[in-house]
């Protein structure tokens, strides 16, 4: 058995979504300083990092994380490379192969390089997925699609990708780190942080070969 972390690592150094807070840690106790113990205080936005995004991220009276149901977020899954143009449509998911056979879907782009690459810069031009693309997802049935940057959908029109999906109860986990894995199937564990009321959580995501 093969055990891959595609979560990044929660550190001041990641990038955060224009207007979000930051991811702030502060040692409130410390060893070195002759506590018993070391504590650390944590603030940030909960969509920092890997995480899930619930329906209440854009929908009022949708699901928020607590209430999502897990077995989607665990299960069969396939990694595709897609390319695209700024944008990924239609038509590039579905020469990367996606079909109504896949459940969970994780889309390998160029944006996994750039964790490594600027590491603590929000990037613009990362590839998202247009509204036809999202509007493709749904038709295949798919339940989970997995994005390698902050976002599912194009800066800065957040909406009408994040909307065709939660809507039709497509669950969203982003800030993937593709980077080195090798595109086919695989076994996906996510867990979202059993936050009450929340509209999204940091997960920890792993991939089994």
């Amino acid at each position: 058995m093969a055990l891959y972390d595609i979560s990044l690592t929660l550190s001041e150094k990641l990038p955060t979504w224009p207007g979000d807070p930051p991811l702030k840690l502060k040692k409130v106790s410390s060893i070195s300083e002759g506590e018993s113990f070391n504590v650390t205080h944590i603030s940030s936005s909960l969509h920092i990092g890997t995480h899930v995004d619930a329906p209440y991220h854009i929908l009022e009276s949708g699901q928020t994380v607590d209430q999502l149901p897990l077995d989607l977020l665990v299960g069969p899954a396939w990694v595709f490379p897609v390319r695209g143009d700024r944008t990924i449509t239609s038509q590039d998911l579905r020469d990367a192969g996606i079909t109504q056979d896949h459940k969970r879907v994780l889309l390998q782009t160029f944006n996994s390089k750039l964790w490594n690459a600027n590491q603590g810069t929000f990037q613009d031009d990362f590839l998202a997925l247009a509204g036809d693309a999202a509007e493709y997802l749904v038709t295949c049935g798919v339940e989970v699609v997995g994005v390698d940057y902050l976002s599912v959908a194009p800066f800065p029109d957040q909406v009408s990708t994040h909307h065709i999906l939660l809507e039709a109860g497509v669950l969203i986990i982003e800030g993937l780190n593709l980077a080195g894995i090798e595109p086919g199937s695989y076994q996906l564990l996510c867990l979202p942080l059993k936050v009450a009321g929340a509209d999204g959580a940091p997960a920890r995501v792993l991939l089994q070969a």
